[in-house]
C-alpha cells in the first residue's frame, strides 16, 4: 500500500511530496515523489511516525474520573486506547504507581493498581495502539515491593522508575510551598497539611528503603527492563540514580541535573505539557529551557497526550535540527531508551505507526495507522482506490 504525496518528516530531513509504501506492516520502501500507485494522496500533510509515550499517568482519571465515581477497569483501559490513538499516541507506557499511602485513594492502592496491570496484559492483542506498562516504584512506599516483585516476575511490568516524592527534596524541595499547595488542592487546613508532610518525611527513615530498593533493581535488571529515577534535583542524585542502574532521568528538576544527566550519557525525558506551556507547573525546570541548552532527549505525555503536537512544534523553534529534531524526542529517541528498535521512524524496516499531521493555528491529528492499519481517522483522508496490504 502506497501512502503519497505527503511531507514526510524523517530522522534528519522533511521531504516535501514524498511516499511511503507499507507492506506487512513495516516501510517497505520511501520515496521523494509522488506515486501514481498511491492508496491515499496526504494532499501535503505531514507524515511522521507514531508517538513513542514512555510516561502517561492518564488511566487513572479514566477508571475514576471524579471522586468515588469508579469505572470497571477495562472499560476505562478501552477508552484511554481510543483517547491515545486520537492524540497519535501508537506505544504507550501506563505510568502505574505502587503506592500503601496515596493522596489519589485507592486508584493507586496496591489492588487497583495490580488489577490495571494484568488488566493491560490480558487486553493488550485486542487494543488498537501497543500498551506497555511502567511501574512507578515509590521508594519509602516499601510495603509495595512484595507486589511488584511478583507482578515483576510474571513479566507484567516493561519498565520501572524510581520515585520519591518524599517534602523537602526532588520535585517538592520547598517544603512551605507544598504545605500550601497540599493545604489549597486538598481543601484541608494548612496544620492538616504540615503533619501529613511530617508523616511523609518521617516514613523516609525507615532502614528497610535501601535494601528494597535494590532488590527492586536487581529484578528489573534480571528482566532486562529500562530503569528510570524520576526528579533528579542535583548533581549527586543523578549520580547515585546512575551507580544503581537507572538509564532514564525523568523531570529533571534543575539544569544542573539535566547537564549531569547528558554528561553520563542518560536519556532525559520531560512533559510534553511543559514543553507546551514553557515551564514546569512546580515552578522547576521548563522543558524548553532544558532543550535550548541541548539537555532534553525525549518529551512524554504526562498527565496530557494532546500536548503532544503542538509542544513538537515549539520544540521545532528552539532545537537544532528543527522538526525532525523535535519530532525525534517524541518517537526514536523515546523508543531507543527503552531499548525499542522497531519503531520511531519512517526508515526502510520499521514499523508502520504513522501519524497524519495537518499544520495550522492548531495542529490538527488526521489519522494515525499502527502497523500499516487506520486506527483513528477524522474522515479527511480519502482513500483513492481500495485499501490493500
Amino acid at each position: 500500500m502506497w501512502l503519497g504525496n505527503f511531507n514526510l518528516v524523517l530522522p534528519d530531513q522533511v521531504i516535501e511530496s514524498g511516499s511511503v509504501r507499507i507492506e506487512d506492516g513495516v516501510i517497505a520502501e520511501i520515496r521523494d515523489e509522488p506515486v501514481a500507485a498511491a492508496v491515499i494522496d496526504g494532499e501535503g500533510r505531514l507524515l511522521m511516525p507514531g508517538f513513542v509515550d514512555l510516561h502517561g499517568d492518564m488511566i487513572e482519571r479514566e477508571i475514576a474520573p471524579r471522586p468515588n465515581a469508579d469505572m470497571p477497569i477495562d472499560f476505562g483501559i478501552h477508552e484511554l486506547d481510543k483517547k491515545l490513538a486520537a492524540h497519535g499516541v501508537t506505544t504507550a507506557y501506563a505510568a502505574v504507581s505502587f503506592a500503601t499511602e496515596s493522596v489519589y485513594g485507592h486508584v493507586r492502592s496496591l489492588e487497583t493498581t495490580s488489577a490495571v496491570i494484568e488488566g493491560i496484559n490480558r487486553l493488550r492483542d485486542s487494543l488498537l495502539i501497543d500498551h506497555r506498562v511502567h511501574a512507578r516504584y515509590e521508594i519509602t512506599n516499601v510495603g509495595a515491593s512484595g507486589t511488584l516483585e511478583r507482578l515483576l516476575e510474571a513479566g507484567e511490568i516493561d519498565m520501572v522508575s524510581l520515585t520519591d516524592h518524599t517534602p523537602g527534596q526532588g520535585q517538592y524541595n520547598n517544603i512551605e510551598a507544598y504545605v500550601l499547595s497540599m493545604s489549597e488542592r486538598r481543601s484541608i487546613s494548612v496544620e492538616t497539611a504540615q503533619e501529613m508532610i511530617a508523616k511523609r518525611i518521617e516514613m523516609r527513615k525507615n532502614p528497610d528503603i535501601e535494601t528494597r530498593l535494590k532488590e527492586i533493581v536487581a529484578l528489573s535488571q534480571k528482566h532486562g527492563l529500562s530503569l528510570a529515577s524520576h526528579d533528579d534535583d542535583s548533581i549527586e542524585k543523578v549520580i547515585e540514580m546512575q551507580e544503581l542502574g537507572v538509564t532514564i532521568s525523568e523531570f529533571p528538576v534543575t539544569m544542573a541535573a539535566a547537564d549531569e544527566a547528558v554528561r553520563r550519557g542518560l536519556t532525559t525525558l520531560m512533559g510534553a505539557p511543559n514543553a507546551l506551556r514553557g515551564g514546569s507547573m512546580s515552578g522547576n525546570l521548563s522543558a524548553l529551557d532544558a532543550a535550548r541548552a541541548g539537555l532534553l532527549t525525549t518529551i512524554a505525555a504526562d498527565y496530557h497526550p494532546a500536548a503532544f503536537v503542538p509542544a513538537l512544534f515549539k520544540l521545532a523553534e528552539v532545537v537544532p535540527g528543527g522538526l525532525p529534531a523535535a519530532v525525534a524526542m517524541a518517537t526514536s529517541n523515546a523508543a531507543r531508551s527503552a531499548g525499542m528498535m522497531d519503531r520511531g521512524a519512517i526508515g526502510i524496516g520499521q514499523r508502520a505507526d504513522l501519524v497524519v499531521i495537518e499544520p495550522g493555528d492548531v495542529h490538527r491529528i488526521r489519522a494515525t495507522f499502527r502497523d500499516g492499519r487506520f486506527v483513528y481517522s477524522d474522515g479527511t483522508l480519502h482513500p483513492l482506490r481500495a485499501m490493500a496490504a
